[in-house]
């Protein structure tokens, strides 16, 4: 991930070894199964023990827009770390319940030796928007009355996320010293943007006493008794006007928000019980992530991932939406709405902003604020405008929503209009990305770390550069677009954007396809020379349709060599290529997103056995994870008997896009298709692997009508479908 390149004896720092996320050690051992919450603009990572950063630097911490507010949270008893029973996030992501108790604790004062196992501690964490609220149960299980001594320390250094990824900063804001109170503690920090940051925590009981910010409770605890602390914790920015707007909920009334909003969007989507019930919960776990990283402010809208993507992200959000579209088209109006309304007007080139283009990335953070950093409203990617329109193209599919479709056909002409102008830097019709800003993102596809383009011999590709899946998504929505025009009266434009797409699809298969590899090449570079490099960016070209047929098997046939397939996916970069790298970010690891488009572009072309060796690779690494969440990346090291997958150690847990690719994957096998025009639900030829029976999806929508199915498969492989119930007018049909 990191990059120095070398000039004369110099070296020279580039963008993305500044915006990298730095790999330390301390970095690894936090980011590995974390216990992570997140609410709206706020997230919060510790470690097993309910703590952060209490063994040394790590990227733990309580976090809210972008900075850390606490970076450290640590309790102890009688001055030692409890022992870890056991700790866990509800199903529903409400909760982090963490159980301890003591070790052999030495006499103290009248106090005997205090056996191991004596008190039971239970640490119930809940977040909210700017709030956090612990509870601290304790209980003495001896038969003799204790004294005891709990402890917590805390600290805030209002680290910009920047600044936690690895990026150095030459000057700082003032970090005022803590305040302690009698019930609590205020820290502050006045960045560089002048913007005052504080934390203040607040304890009930409050502590028998201080030293400095750390918070004394002495307790005395009968046989049997139980006492609870528990304390408060609100992050606040100065000027931020809609911050808190319903006030701060407390503990039962953070609990409630998130369980109703929960309960809500389970209403609105299709819910999936199989007969394979570690595969429930992958799925429930999925869909739980989900729900989490969609509670936006303006949401349902899916924050890209935690820790390090915690914001809206245009590409990550389109593609999450696009892989759920079958189960849960509300997300899709979300991110729809929520990415017109920030298109770029205007040209920019600090921003990387053209007229029509789609988002990339926001921050609301010190850096960000200041221009350290670029991404406070940033426009650096090429493929976020076409998979917009693919995007409005495909709810209007699976809709049949006429009025979001008008809504948002100004934006789908604006979002063509730069496809054209701007997209298509040399006029030959494919799209081509080279940043406006040295500052800016190098690459700009899905692919951004500065060395993941390249020719076969390992050169770098040099731009402008036309990525062989962005001309998949041109293709996928220009015809999108000409869809969407037919069905609001537009036929002439229709015809236009149709004749636009068959000249993209003639000239895209002359310029990348290499026979010689059976598949095509990962990009064109600046001279419109290919780079012949087997890549998973192929498989997205099936996706988006402009393959043809017999090139679409054998395109499949080369994704799952054992060089691409590891056993637990299809590989960024096959192995034996130049750069090729099972631990590196993008060039031989596996992404589960990556894999789910896949999966949907083999399922446009009946690619029916492939499917089920994605399906069943991705479970396989679900079930050897913690919690059977899938990582925004694992390394691509071939499978091994009775090991699982390696772990990349930064990797983002949860991430929206790879909690989707469960859906995408499942729905491809499954063969959904949707006719509004005729309100028919269809399964075109679906298929289950042998270690999936039965598959009931409840409360599949379409329009004001919903149905609730049930797949089974038979011993010779075939699947039948049953109809258990109807709500309103709607037919389900299975075409085999």
């Amino acid at each position: 991930m990191d990059e120095v390149l070398a000039c004369g004896n110099v070296a020279v720092e580039t963008a993305e070894e500044r915006f990298a996320v730095a790999a330390t050690t301390a970095t690894a051992l936090a980011l590995y199964r974390p216990r992570t919450l997140k609410h709206r603009d706020s997230f919060l990572v510790l470690d097993h023990h309910g703590d952060a950063q209490a063994l040394g630097e790590t990227a733990e911490g309580l976090f809210h827009e972008d900075t850390r507010h606490l970076s450290r949270m640590a309790l102890r008893i009688d001055g030692e770390r409890p022992l870890l029973l056991s700790s866990g996030v509800s199903e529903d992501n409400a909760l982090l319940t963490v159980d301890l108790t003591n070790g052999d604790l030495p006499a103290r004062g009248d106090r005997p030796t205090l056996p191991r196992d004596t008190v039971h501690m239970r640490r119930v964490i809940v977040l909210g928007d700017g709030a956090l609220h612990e509870r601290i149960h304790i209980r003495n299980y001896g038969a003799e009355t204790i004294t005891i001594e709990l402890t917590l320390a805390h600290e805030a250094d209002f680290a910009d996320i920047f600044e936690v990824r690895g990026m150095r900063r030459a000057l700082r804001g003032t970090l005022a010293p803590p305040v302690t109170e009698d019930n609590g503690t205020l820290f502050s920090y006045r960045g560089l943007d002048r913007v005052l940051r504080t934390t203040h925590i607040a304890y009930d009981p409050p502590p028998t006493s201080w030293r400095g910010a750390e918070a004394r409770f002495a307790l005395r605890l009968a046989p049997g008794e139980q006492r609870t602390l528990a304390l408060s914790v609100h992050c606040r920015r100065q000027g931020s006007a809609a911050q808190h707007a319903t006030g701060d909920l407390g503990f039962d009334g953070w609990l409630a928000r998130h369980r109703a909003w929960t309960a809500a969007r389970k209403r609105e989507v299709a819910l999936i019980h199989t007969s394979n019930e570690a595969f429930n919960d992958w799925l429930n776990r999925s869909r739980a992530d989900l729900d989490m990283l969609s509670d936006a402010p303006d949401g349902p809208f899916p924050y890209a991932g935690v820790p390090w993507f915690s914001t809206a992200f245009g590409r990550d959000s389109l593609i999450t939406a696009l892989q759920c579209l079958w189960l849960d088209p509300v997300l899709a109006s979300g991110v729809l709405r929520y990415l017109a309304a920030r298109q770029a007007t205007t040209l920019d080139p600090a921003r990387d902003a053209e007229p029509g283009k789609i988002l990339h990335e926001t921050r609301r953070g010190e850096m960000a604020a200041t221009g350290e950093v670029p991404f406070g409203l940033y426009y650096g990617s090429v493929d976020a405008t076409p998979l917009f329109v693919m995007l409005a193209a495909a709810h209007l599919d699976r809709t049949g929503d006429t009025a979001l479709a008008r809504e948002l056909w100004p934006k789908v002409e604006a979002a063509l209009g730069w496809m054209e102008r701007h997209g298509d830097r040399d006029g030959d019709g494919f799209l081509e990305y080279g940043r406006r800003t040295a500052e800016g993102l190098a690459n700009q596809g899905w692919k951004d770390s500065w060395d993941s383009v390249f020719h076969a011999d390992g050169r770098l590709a040099e731009g402008p550069i036309a990525l062989v899946e962005v001309q998949a998504y041109a293709y996928a929505a220009w015809l999108g677009a000409a869809r969407i025009a037919r069905t609001l009266g537009h036929p002439a434009r229709a015809e236009r954007l149709e004749a636009r797409a068959e000249t993209l699809r003639r000239r895209f298969n002359e310029a990348f396809w290499c026979k010689e590899l059976g598949s095509y090449a990962l990009a064109l570079d600046g001279s419109k020379q290919p780079c012949r490099v087997r890549a998973s960016n192929a498989g997205h070209a099936l996706l988006g349709g402009i393959v043809p047929a017999e090139r679409a098997a054998r395109v499949a046939a080369t994704l799952l060599e054992p060089r691409s397939f590891c056993g637990w996916g299809v590989r960024t970069l096959a192995e034996g290529e130049a750069r090729y790298n099972p631990m590196s970010y993008h060039n031989g690891s596996v992404w589960p997103h990556d894999n789910g488009l896949i999966a949907l572009g083999f399922a446009r072309y009946g690619l029916r056995k492939p499917l089920v060796r994605l399906l069943s690779g991705l479970f396989d690494a679900a079930l050897w994870t913690d919690m059977k969440r899938l990582p925004e990346l694992f390394c691509g090291f071939p499978r091994l008997s009775g090991q699982g997958p390696t772990a990349y150690p930064v990797a983002c847990l949860p991430q929206a896009w790879a909690s989707a690719s469960a859906f995408a994957v499942l729905g491809a096998l499954l063969g959904v298709t949707f006719r509004p025009e005729q309100q028919q639900i269809r399964f075109v030829r679906p298929v289950l692997p042998p270690w999936l029976e039965v598959v009931r999806i409840a409360n599949l929508r379409l329009g004001s009508a919903a149905a609730d199915v049930a797949l089974h498969r038979h011993h010779n492989g075939e699947v039948s479908l049953t109809v258990l119930r109807r709500r309103g007018r709607v037919e389900v049909a299975v075409i085999n």
